[in-house]
């Protein structure tokens, strides 16, 4: 099993920002936040290459961003 840097440091950094969204989601009380931080803390064990794993991450985020927009 090869272990490379691209992979690695891109699940780490989206699993940052999931575990933020997840920390604001749960102080703010604000459920969109908080199911999108699980889900990109989550993401990084389904997804393990570089690029499907940083569009899901995308995708994620605009799909929070589409719900708070449309008021949610």
């Amino acid at each position: 099993m090869e272990i490379s840097l691209g992979p690695l440091v891109a699940s780490f950094l989206i699993g940052l920002v999931g575990f933020a969204l997840f920390l604001y989601g749960k102080k703010q009380a604000r459920f969109p936040q908080l199911l999108a931080g699980v889900a990109l803390m989550l993401e990084p064990w389904v997804l393990t290459s570089t690029v499907p794993m940083t569009l899901g991450a995308a995708g994620l985020i605009g799909a929070l961003w589409l719900s708070l927009r449309f008021g949610y």
